[in-house]
């Protein structure tokens, strides 16, 4: 059985790992794209085609490769605007990752001058009694660069907790986000319970005292449409490796007033407008933010990998996605002493399942899984310990589906998970 909503027999085709015989004439099936998807064909042919025949520096080269690698460069800026429906391509910032982009945001924060005398925009002033309300389901890229910001400035760290069935517990909103709130950062989707979190609701709480929102969006952007001016939240956060595109490019979408508010992140070639011995002023955005050479040749994949989801269209890959994740549902329940950490119904959730088996151990599960069935899932804490603890566990194995997934390798997943079973017994 395969998904009527897209055709993943021909999708899959255009991805030649699938097709990979692992040793031992296993075949392989891959259930770990919410660590890292797989790339088509023709992403890696781009890549290899912009370093073989086009590559040279960004924006200080005079000659033919310069201008065709600025090009290339500033086109996939274009496309990763486009995709996410940003007012401006000017609010769109290439990092080398997720964890880049909330760092940056992260820094903008504090009692800091910059510039020559321009003191910091009082949206970002932050010191003793100012707040910064994160969740107990984030990533870990959505943790430290706060912690470490509350350890620099004084400031408060509160956090909503996570309910039973794997949801955002917004029971105490207003007495968490409150007239103290600078920012909110919280997931889009956990890339642990497939939550998606209900970001309208905490917006206008958010709005009600003048607090930023920030979203880690990694989870989201590459399995459902994003709009982030219908979202209406102030940055988005989010990666490329997990959206078909090249491992060390990410993106930083960002409202164009408060990047212009903000200082710059790391400072160096690019991103200034004049340099003085004694000081220096900064380039517009989005320059102001991209010190140094960029990841041009991943910028120019993740380019790639934007015409290619939007040519199968982002509605059919999140309908593949809802249809394949409602047969896993039904499909582990067979499972006899399997416990699903997150929302088993589809409401509000995505292709990320989680879950133990009774008595054994994750790490054994996926090993299992691998060496003796070619299944690739991902087990741990997946950057997420305190979840984990939340729920009294300190691992969990987790399979995550994309758009070249089938129903026959979640058959395939559930048989191994038998067999994982008769190994303990």
């Amino acid at each position: 059985m395969t998904s009527t909503s897209l055709d993943v027999e021909r999708i899959r085709k255009d991805f030649p790992v699938l097709s990979r015989e692992l040793p031992g004439g296993r075949r392989l099936v891959y259930l770990d794209s919410g660590n890292s998807s797989q790339k088509p064909a023709p992403v890696v042919e781009t890549v290899r085609e912009h370093l073989a025949m086009h590559y040279g520096n960004v924006g200080r080269a005079m000659h033919v490769l310069g201008a065709e690698s600025t090009e290339a460069y500033e086109s996939a800026r274009d496309k990763l605007a486009a995709f996410v429906g940003a007012p401006s391509r000017d609010e769109v910032i290439f990092t080398k990752n997720a964890s880049e982009a909330l760092n940056l945001v992260a820094h903008a924060f504090g009692p800091h001058l910059w510039g020559a005398t321009e003191a910091a925009d009082p949206r970002f002033a932050l010191g003793p009694g100012d707040e910064i309300v994160i969740s107990e389901m984030e990533h870990h890229s959505n943790i430290v660069p706060w912690q470490l910001l509350v350890q620099r400035t004084g400031a408060t760290l509160k956090w909503f907790g996570v309910t039973d069935d794997g949801r955002l517990d917004l029971s105490e909103l207003d007495r968490i986000v409150t007239d103290r709130t600078k920012i909110v950062s919280i997931a889009h989707q956990s890339n642990v319970l497939g939550t998606v979190n209900p970001v309208a609701a905490v917006l206008r709480r958010a709005r009600e005292v003048g607090a930023l929102v920030m979203l880690d969006a990694s989870q989201s952007v590459p399995h459902h449409p994003v709009n982030v001016a219908e979202l209406g939240v102030d940055f988005v956060a989010f990666t490329g490796h997990k959206m078909l595109g090249p491992s060390g490019i990410g993106v930083l979408w960002g409202r164009g007033e408060l990047l212009e508010a903000m200082p710059p992140f790391l400072g160096g070639g690019e991103m200034i407008e004049a340099v003085w011995m004694d000081h220096s002023t900064y380039a517009p955005i989005p320059h102001k933010f991209e010190a140094g050479t960029p990841p041009i040749v991943e910028a120019v994949g993740l380019g790639a990998a934007v015409d290619y989801l939007q040519g199968v269209g982002m509605d059919a890959v999140e309908a593949h996605e809802r249809e394949l994740t409602a047969y896993a549902l039904d499909a582990l329940r067979e499972v006899p002493g399997l416990r699903l950490i997150g929302p088993a119904s589809l409401e509000q959730r995505g292709g990320t399942l989680s879950f133990t088996l009774e008595g054994i151990h994750p790490h054994d599960v996926g090993q299992i899984l691998d060496d003796e069935f070619g299944i690739a899932v991902r087990v741990g804490h997946h950057c997420a310990r305190p979840l984990h603890l939340r729920f009294g566990i300190p691992a969990t194995t987790r399979a995550s589906f994309y758009l070249y997934n089938t129903t026959g390798e979640v058959d395939a997943l559930v048989r191994g998970l038998h067999h994982v079973q008769k190994v303990f017994a």
